[in-house]
């Protein structure tokens, strides 16, 4: 069986074909990095319009790809949830009308759940049940996953997601936008020990929540001086920049492995699975994987190309069609954390 599956949940237009054996046929990504760099962020309303423009085009390449037509295919999925209001719109209209033009079952994919199932799809072995840890631009977020679909919240941020203190702070240090990789490469010639930066709530053993609001605070602090406001283009030296990146970006790995591993301790699982952009850095991966060695657990974190938004991981459309739910065409969005379990 094939199914075509849509990720428009953020500011990436993707689409995907896969079989019911999680067998990728295809699978395409259009990036609105170049859109979204002037204003160091995501803006919604750009990104909703450069959906609607990209959305056929990137679903005629994915059929493309996979050698296959519309009339092959046996059902449809998209993300629905969560996600920015006008992005998933965009996909989800798209994902209903090629539904009721070719008789085509709908499938709903919840964006979150995907992202764990990436390390499904890339491990080719059941990583279920587990301690999931989703870390990108807009979510922070701890679940005890005991199914593919079955997932029960832990902790999470109680103010910016990492990735959004990632783009924040490379702001603030004068770094292009997305933030993550240009944090990552300026910190490569920088120390990770040469400032001493706060890790919220790591200490707290009660909470398996993160906060990340005040790190980047002390950021702001370290290149602006506390309670004082930009005042023209930065002007920091090199190393300075380097440095700073290396401490900030050392703090959050260590309130992400420090409140993972909580979790694991928890829930009693030997299994961590890790998704969302921020996975894909590299600091971050090869840290918990010297942390899984040491402590004893599994680890799974996908491939770089699966971290970040893409359509292969709503791969977990099979699960949902192997237990035959499917949506009516009445199927709405989402945006909030709240359809999460």
């Amino acid at each position: 069986m094939r199914i075509l599956t849509l990720e428009t949940t953020c500011d990436e237009t993707a689409a995907a074909v896969v079989t019911d054996q999680l067998q990728v046929l295809s699978a395409v990504v259009a990036s609105q990095d170049a859109l979204h760099d002037r204003f160091g962020g995501v803006v919604p309303e750009i990104a909703s319009r450069a959906h609607v423009e990209r959305v056929v085009p990137v679903i005629d390449e994915a059929l493309r790809r996979a050698e296959t037509t519309l009339g092959s295919l046996d059902a449809v999925a998209v993300a629905n949830t969560p996600g920015l209001a006008g992005s998933l719109l965009v996909g989800l209209t798209a994902a209903k009308t090629l539904a009721l033009t070719h008789d085509l079952p709908l499938i709903a994919i919840n964006h979150l759940q995907a992202h764990i199932y990436a390390c499904r799809i890339a491990s080719g072995i059941d990583v279920f049940p587990c301690v999931g840890l989703i870390v990108s631009g807009g979510h922070s977020n701890l679940y005890r996953c005991d199914h593919p679909t079955d997932f029960t919240p832990l902790g999470g941020t109680i103010d910016d997601a990492a990735g959004e203190a990632f783009d924040k702070v490379a702001s603030l240090l004068g770094l292009p936008f997305p933030g993550g990789p240009s944090v990552q490469q300026a910190a490569e010639s920088g120390s990770s020990s040469a400032y001493r930066l706060p890790r919220p709530l790591l200490d707290d053993s009660e909470t398996l929540n993160f906060s990340f609001s005040g790190l980047k605070t002390a950021v702001r602090y370290l290149v602006y001086g506390p309670g004082k406001l930009p005042a023209g283009p930065l002007r920091l030296p090199q190393e300075q920049v380097a440095n700073i990146a290396a401490s900030f970006q050392q703090a959050v790995i260590d309130c992400l492995i420090g409140k993972a591993e909580l979790a694991l301790e928890r829930t009693g699982f030997k299994v961590l699975c890790v998704g969302g952009g921020v996975a894909a850095n590299g600091p971050l991966r090869q840290q918990f994987e010297a942390a899984a060695v040491a402590k004893g657990y599994k680890l799974h974190v996908p491939p770089r190309s699966l971290c970040t938004d893409n359509a292969v991981m709503g791969a977990i459309a099979v699960e949902r069609l192997r237990a035959g739910q499917f949506e009516s065409l009445d199927l709405d969005i989402h945006p909030g954390l709240q359809r999460i379990g």
